[in-house]
């Protein structure tokens, strides 16, 4: 049988997002790719630290069991295929069973994102997360910087989305930033019976939706997933988001509507694995206390 990666939650990442590259990354980024060969040839046999996505990663992948694999985790890489080699030395180092990967010495790995259908790109470089949004794929530019997730929870993935531009669509950021926030209030209570338009992460939360109703039935290792959905909406422009997720037939554990109120102390509580948000300010709000990624997506990152 012709291996596939059909009905499986795929998640492509960076190595850079994956592993701490950050003292390699400097002479990758200075352009001399073999200095940067050399080196990551020298250190071969040493196992990269842990980045800022290695949390989620090792999570998702403990949903497998012996028996099923539900969970594909596949490395896109602007790595040379040399430097592969301690991409994948790492990640048999801590467990991690990761076969696949593409490794492509400079160009943007982002098209192959289309045949691995994946469910979701991490990369720390913020061109091939914007063409990968623009090709409908879930993706974030992760903040190599940001805090590690805790050991607080072993058994359970947690994962925070804000609302507008990342679950949901721009529709109602689009009439906050032309009409101010009094504008937006009224339009969200007179829409509220009206599902806001999808946005570019609800295929990554339906995907984890499907994968928890799995481990529910009593598979996945004990494994759980703990969704929360954190947003400067406030009431009354609560109802429309709640009633977004109810038309989708998908809960959200938790809902934090904390109007206009930094994020970053209430997801230190949280403890998640991973935070995304479309708005520069929050993520770096966040960054400090959690795992973060940007979410280049909406009118608030449109390329001017």
């Amino acid at each position: 049988m012709a291996a596939s990666l059909s009905g499986k939650l795929v998640v492509a990442i960076s190595s850079r997002a994956l592993f701490d590259f950050e003292e390699e990354n400097q002479l990758f980024e200075g352009a001399d790719d073999r200095a940067y060969m050399a080196l990551q040839l020298d250190k071969v046999d040493e196992p990269a630290r842990p980045g800022v996505a290695f949390s989620l990663v090792r999570k998702l992948l403990a949903f497998n069991t012996p028996d099923e694999a539900r969970v594909e985790v596949v490395i896109l890489s602007r790595n040379d295929p040399v430097s592969g080699m301690r991409v994948f030395r790492s990640a048999r180092h801590y467990g991690l069973p990761i076969e696949r990967g593409v490794f492509t010495r400079g160009e943007s790995p982002w098209r192959y994102l289309r045949p691995l259908r994946a469910h979701l790109f991490l990369s720390a470089n913020e061109a091939d997360v914007r063409s990968a949004l623009a090709a409908g794929v879930p993706a974030a530019r992760v903040l190599p910087h940001a805090a590690r997730a805790g050991e607080a929870h072993p058994h359970e993935v947690r994962i925070a989305f804000d609302g507008d531009a990342v679950l949901f669509s721009d529709e109602a950021e689009q009439v906050y930033q032309s009409g101010g926030l009094d504008a937006f209030q009224a339009h969200e209570v007179a829409l509220a019976q009206q599902p806001l338009p999808d946005g570019p992460f609800k295929p990554l939360l339906q995907a984890l939706h499907t994968l928890q109703q799995h481990a529910a039935s009593g598979g996945a290792n004990g494994m759980r997933i703990r969704t929360a959905l954190v947003t400067a909406r406030g009431a009354p422009a609560h109802e429309r988001a709640i009633r977004t997720l109810m038309n989708w037939g998908i809960d959200v554990h938790e809902a934090l509507f904390l109007g206009g109120l930094p994020k970053g102390e209430f997801l230190r509580e949280f403890e998640p694995d991973f935070f995304f948000d479309d708005q520069t300010g929050h993520v770096d709000n966040a960054a400090p206390h959690v795992p973060s990624g940007h979410v280049a997506s909406g009118v608030s990152n449109a390329l001017r």
